[in-house]
């Protein structure tokens, strides 16, 4: 049963320089931030990080999973505090969890987590979704 302070299941998703040019290539976000470790560090990032919005839907898709369908999400939202750095031949998590922090009128409120190397890469993460 569903209640409040239920803690949902761990998802890892892993990125790579390969998703990140797929990502790019499919949603026409081709900022060199994202493949170009020399441009990255110009602009004084520590290596290329991952799309925002890739990252958004990775944390979306854990949600929508958990609603058992896009349909389901009600409310979804979050703050970038940090990005997901993807440095080059590695794969690096990004781990999702939730609390249940509500459960009213056929409504499910959810408070996430997203870490990526341990480190929290969204903030004021939540989510409301229909049971």
């Amino acid at each position: 049963m569903i209640e409040i302070g239920t803690v949902l299941p761990e998802k890892v998703f892993y990125l790579d320089r390969a998703l990140l040019k797929q990502y790019a290539d499919a949603s026409g976000d081709q900022n060199p931030i994202h493949q170009n470790e020399e441009f990255a560090l110009s602009v004084g990032l520590p290596n290329v990080i991952a799309h925002g919005m890739l990252t958004m839907a990775l944390v979306g898709k854990y949600v929508s999973d958990f609603a058992d369908g896009a349909a389901n999400v009600l409310e979804y939202g979050a703050r970038f505090v940090k990005p997901v750095i993807v440095p080059a031949g590695e794969k690096v998590d990004l781990t999702v969890a939730a609390t249940v922090s509500e459960v009213v009128d056929g409504k499910i409120s959810l408070t996430l987590s997203a870490t990526s190397a341990g480190v929290k890469v969204l903030g004021m993460a939540k989510a409301v979704v229909r049971t």
